[in-house]
């Protein structure tokens, strides 16, 4: 196995320390008169789906939205964590995140642990992502057990990859410490592969991550480790995780389907800075523009499964009249 250079484990901008500030108490403006029309929308890193995905979605909502004074600003972040955080703190209005991020964020568990958030509301399912484990040819890893001792990206700071990653790691009796762990965007993250600077990168992507064909053209070597299925059926009993097979042929160099887990990927939206009525807005945009996307989870994106993956996440106000005007809620 290729052995990368070994990395510390600081987490560059500290998550703790965004939910410190929203167990403080630092959330978004009072219910009364705080409500905007100049949304910024939490993505993630620019090497993974939500950053192309939110800056489509911006100008769809931007272009097809007929509200006074609408502005809507994509902006890179760490991705879910983050993006939850930033909502519950009134520094992004809008934000993508796996739903499962989301359950937590609501409950005050796993990384919001005694940081509870209260002002997210649920807009709407956007598309499945699957745990994609990234690695070449050349390394020689074909199994999660094989990343003993090796050094492994989980995903960057603020984002719902890492707690997928470790549940994924310990799994297969791989604990903290058994790895080294890199918390990279997915892009350095892959960037780190081609330079021999890691072993394997654990991604929570859309299937299929356009990425990780430019990826394969590029090394020619590109391997996804598969799960097995004692293990799947481990990391589903856990929680938040669903059992998910990438297709044989999703990607150019995918000769067989590989079992892994699953994510929903969502849109969230403060239900103190964003009205109802533009929260119904923004909800229908999401549907109806999804034809417009150039990615190709557009295909995904489906209005019979909007509220997939919602949990104990508050419906956002505008959400719930969009989804029962369309007979989605009894």
């Amino acid at each position: 196995m290729r052995t990368g250079t070994r990395a510390g484990r600081g987490r560059g901008v500290s998550v703790a320390a965004v939910l410190a500030l929203v167990a403080a108490g630092c959330g978004g403006p009072d219910d009364g008169g705080g409500f905007t029309t100049e949304l910024q929308l939490g993505t993630g890193s620019t090497g993974g789906v939500y950053f192309p995905l939110g800056q489509e979605y911006a100008t769809i909502f931007t272009d097809t939205i007929d509200v006074d004074g609408l502005s809507v600003s994509a902006v890179e972040t760490g991705a879910s964590v983050e993006n939850l955080a930033k909502i519950a703190r009134g520094e992004l209005q809008l934000g993508i995140a796996q739903h499962n991020t989301a359950q937590d964020a609501v409950a005050g568990t796993g990384e919001f642990e005694g940081a509870a958030v209260d002002n997210v509301g649920f807009l709407g399912s956007l598309y499945p992502e699957a745990a994609q484990i990234i690695t070449l040819e050349s390394t020689g890893i074909e199994s999660v057990a094989d990343l003993e001792g090796a050094t492994v990206s989980i995903g960057p700071p603020g984002g719902g990859t890492r707690q997928a990653a470790e549940r994924i790691l310990a799994a297969y009796g791989l604990d903290q410490g058994s790895y080294t762990a890199l918390e990279e965007g997915f892009g350095d993250a892959r960037t780190k592969l081609q330079d021999g600077n890691a072993d394997a990168s654990i991604e929570i992507l859309g299937v299929p991550a356009a990425s990780l064909n430019e990826l394969a053209a590029t090394t020619g070597e590109v391997r996804l480790v598969p799960l097995d299925d004692e293990r799947i059926d481990a990391i589903v009993t856990d929680g938040g995780l669903t059992e998910y097979e990438i297709p044989a042929g999703t990607y150019d160099f995918l000769d067989e389907p590989v079992p892994t887990v699953s994510v929903f990927a969502a849109m969230y939206a403060s239900t103190t800075q964003v009205s109802e009525e533009l929260g119904y807005e923004i909800t229908r945009a999401l549907y109806t523009g999804a034809d417009s996307l150039t990615l190709p989870q557009k295909d995904l994106i489906t209005l019979d499964d909007a509220t997939l993956g919602r949990g104990e996440v508050p419906l956002h106000p505008g959400a719930e009249r969009y989804f029962r005007e369309q007979g989605l809620l009894d």
